[in-house]
């Protein structure tokens, strides 16, 4: 692995507008370009986390599938986030990992936020995600899935050369204010348990339904200790992680080999 950089794009995000927020979003990365290997938008980046948003759900034919393919080329890295999309099997709220070289794989939210009703009408994925950029294994994952530690679990196989499942993981989210030490606290406990680190990016400002967001967006790292943490307001930010501390860490403090095994069905 070499060093990885990581840049999160914390936003207001416009309320069912995905033109706006394509448009919105595309102004706040551009001067990325060059200078990073990793960008995280928040979830429903194109609509907000809305029920209603599900009207107007593309297809994977669709522009914002299109505009994050080239986003990606443009910055030449890798760009990441959620929104919602049709398929034939109902609508996701499917997050989608676009790469410079036109690859794009996607993560279906299995957790679906019960308390907001998103069950009723989105449809659960089943599968967790493992993706590689520069010798990092991430794994993503989409908001309410961050209550859920066994799913988020890092999984160590001693016959593996491998060893753990990943290196960094990664939650995109619409976390209201309200519940923003719940967010707080569970990002850094799933980065002391997994042994790795995790970058959050959570959206700003007040959304349709008169919800307020306070972002706290952060990189944290394998301790739990906030490498970068943002305020309540519009920015974008990027840090640098390092594989050296990581596999020192891991090799310090090999909690992993005690753990409980287990498979998710």
């Amino acid at each position: 692995m070499q060093d990885l950089r990581i840049s999160l794009v914390q936003g207001a995000t416009r309320w069912h507008d995905p033109a706006a927020n394509r448009d919105y979003y595309g102004d706040l990365i551009a001067p990325l370009a060059g200078q990073t290997d990793l960008v995280i938008l928040p979830e429903t980046f194109t609509s907000g986390f809305s029920n209603d948003a599900i009207d107007q759900a593309e297809g994977m034919e669709g522009e914002t599938v299109a505009w994050l393919l080239t986003q990606a080329e443009l910055l030449g890295a890798a760009v990441t986030g959620s929104v919602q999309l049709r398929t034939s099997e109902g609508v996701f709220n499917r997050l989608l990992w676009a790469t410079p070289d036109g690859s794009l794989q996607r993560y279906d939210k299995r957790h679906l936020f019960r308390y907001a009703n998103e069950h009723k009408r989105y449809a659960a994925g089943s599968e967790r995600l493992t993706v590689e950029l520069q010798g990092w294994r991430i794994n993503p994952l989409v908001c309410y899935d961050l209550r859920f530690p066994v799913f988020a679990r890092n999984r160590y196989d001693v016959e593996r050369p491998d060893d753990l499942d990943f290196d960094l993981q990664i939650y995109v989210a619409n976390w209201p204010a309200a519940r923003a030490y719940a967010w707080k606290t569970l990002l850094r406990a799933r980065a002391i348990e997994n042994l790795c680190y995790v970058a959050a990016v959570n959206r700003v400002g007040t959304d349709g339904n008169g919800l307020e967001y306070s972002g706290d967006s952060a990189v944290i790292d394998f301790m739990g200790q906030p490498i970068m943490e943002l305020p309540a307001e519009e920015g974008v930010v990027t840090t640098t992680i390092s594989a050296t501390q990581l596999a020192a860490h891991r090799e310090r403090f090999p909690a992993m080999l005690d753990a409980d095994r287990f498979s998710l069905d």
